[in-house]
């Protein structure tokens, strides 16, 4: 997002895949607020989920499947199929105020096929998670 901005909220992975958790952080923002593109990537989806306007760039080349980062509520500025560049605006934060405790903030996902990721990772700011030798923990 253009400007400053606060981490509201931590990525906190549910024990279970249908548990509570929170699936990505929170960074304090203005509506209107230009957000920007956290890695290269094509535009998938630009459009409303749960009456929550949502854009989500998937990442070619990134691993299989390719990772994917969603923001919300954020209003695309970007056509589905554009490439865009790190950095490049995709959108501008939307007015909500229900996700934050009544504070308006990105929520910014990142995931791999259906599993959700800390997004942080993508700066080397992540939570480490060791995961049994098994494959599982999720």
């Amino acid at each position: 997002m253009g400007g400053p901005g606060g981490l509201l909220g931590r990525f906190e992975p549910p024990a279970k895949v249908w548990a509570a958790g929170h699936r990505g952080v929170d960074l304090a923002g203005a509506p209107g607020a230009e957000v920007r593109a956290a890695a290269p990537g094509v535009v998938t989806f630009s459009g409303l989920v749960a009456g929550r306007p949502v854009v989500t760039v998937s990442h070619p080349g990134s691993g299989s499947p390719p990772l994917r980062t969603t923001y919300l509520p954020v209003t695309g500025a970007v056509p589905v199929g554009t490439p865009v560049a790190a950095g490049q605006v995709i959108g501008l934060l939307a007015p909500d105020g229900r996700h934050c405790a009544g504070r308006d903030c990105l929520h910014w996902g990142l995931l791999r096929g259906s599993r959700y990721l800390d997004p942080l990772a993508l700066f080397g700011a992540g939570t480490a998670r060791l995961l049994p030798l098994d494959g599982g923990g999720g």
